[in-house]
């Protein structure tokens, strides 16, 4: 939904909480829900949608009678699609993902051709005179990737950026890739962010490389090329590395990294965490995707790649540990049993945009409901989503 204001800002959630690989599935979930959220949240305006694609479901939907159909769904239901997330490629519900999340990484053509497809079907679907995202892993996972695979990497990312001035000139619509720094990624924090852009996409040669693609002079290169690569920047994945809000907003503007989307996320924290609180954490030690674990001692930061790995590192006796854990849980919940988690973070986010937006979109992503101990997820899952939104909303003074 639009959120009062200027500059423009879309406020959505992200259907990849609903399970679905195929269209057909995809779609019969979007049936289900949307209309349902919609109706506890903006029953009398338009409402956006933050569409889950996988790389199975973009060419299925591209078909012209069923991207005709949904169109029609999408006028019927008074529904605007507005961003993708176009982060996972293949399955992402029902089996073990964990790792295979981030595969095919930007090293590969795979990569590439789906993000393509994405934009193409964004713009098809974008209405008039609203911008639009397609979020994206961030370059890859670290420990797939070495430093000698970057320029190739950076170069799908500007044949990419490439094809988004072709559809903008075509269609009239704005679309920005927006890449989502997580842990154990390439992209991992604001730091690392930061030097990928500045040494492989926005300095002297890239950008060059970038001119020769698009058809552009390099005068005009450069400020495209700003338009068309950013950031989404999820605050579970930032909070969970220890940034401080405004520090990392003040250092991607500065280095004049846009931020295309946010994601409104939490994730879950641990004080002094000890053997006495194994059990309890190791309900959240689920089997389907990355809960990485970053643990703050003193002054310094220790990671690991997934929660069990942590778990085999407890503690007998707490010791002034923290422990910030890559689970999305709801973000209307202060706290969950004897956890809290990293609301704060994203009500410090809010209140920045409240003042002056930080992003021209926003969406809630708890991709992680079907999985949170039962006792956390006792209300039907379209009641949870409208109380994020209704949180939300309610943060901004909406």
């Amino acid at each position: 939904m639009r959120l009062i204001g200027s500059p423009r800002t879309d406020l959505t959630y992200c259907t990849n909480i609903h399970p679905g690989e195929g269209w057909a599935e995809i779609r019969a979930q979007l049936g289900r829900h949307l209309p349902a959220v919609k109706a506890r949240v903006a029953p009398a305006q338009p409402f956006g949608v933050g569409l889950r694609m996988s790389g199975r479901a973009a060419p299925e939907l591209a078909e012209p009678e069923t991207l005709e159909e949904f169109r029609a769904f999408l006028a019927a239901e008074g529904l605007y699609v507005f961003t993708i997330n176009g982060f996972p490629y293949g399955a992402f519900h029902g089996e073990r993902v964990k790792e295979r999340v981030y595969r095919p990484d930007w090293r590969a053509s795979e990569r590439l051709a789906y993000a393509d497809a994405c934009a193409h079907l964004l713009a098809a679907l974008l209405p008039k005179g609203i911008e639009g995202s397609v979020s994206t892993v961030p370059v890859g996972y670290k420990a797939d990737m070495a430093a000698g695979d970057m320029p190739g990497a950076a170069e799908h990312l500007l044949r990419h950026a490439a094809t988004l001035v072709g559809l903008e000139r075509v269609t009239g619509r704005t679309i920005a890739l927006a890449l989502e720094p997580e842990p154990y990624c390439v992209l991992e924090t604001v730091t690392e962010a930061v030097a990928f852009f500045k040494t492989h996409l926005f300095a002297a040669a890239p950008v060059r490389r970038f001119a020769d693609l698009a058809g552009l002079g390099v005068g005009e290169a450069e400020g495209a090329l700003r338009r068309h690569l950013g950031l989404c920047l999820d605050a579970c994945h930032a909070a969970v590395e220890f940034e401080d809000p405004d520090d990392a907003l003040d250092r991607l503007d500065a280095a004049g990294i846009r931020i295309a989307k946010v994601q409104l996320s939490a994730g879950l924290v641990v004080e002094d965490p000890s053997t006495a609180t194994h059990a309890a954490l190791a309900a959240f030690a689920e089997d389907s995707y990355l809960h990485q674990v970053v643990e703050r001692h003193g002054d310094g930061l220790l990671r690991y790649p997934d929660l069990p790995d942590a778990l085999d590192r407890l503690p007998e006796e707490p010791d002034g540990r923290e422990w910030r854990i890559h689970f999305h849980v709801p973000i209307w919940a202060e706290r969950l049993g004897t956890f809290a988690s990293t609301r704060p973070w994203l009500e410090r986010l809010l209140e920045r945009h409240r003042q002056l937006p930080v992003a021209p979109h926003l969406e809630v992503e708890t991709y992680t409901w079907d999985v949170l101990p039962a006792e956390h997820r006792a209300v039907p899952v379209d009641e949870a989503i409208a109380r994020e939104l209704l949180w939300v909303r309610q943060r901004l003074g909406i």
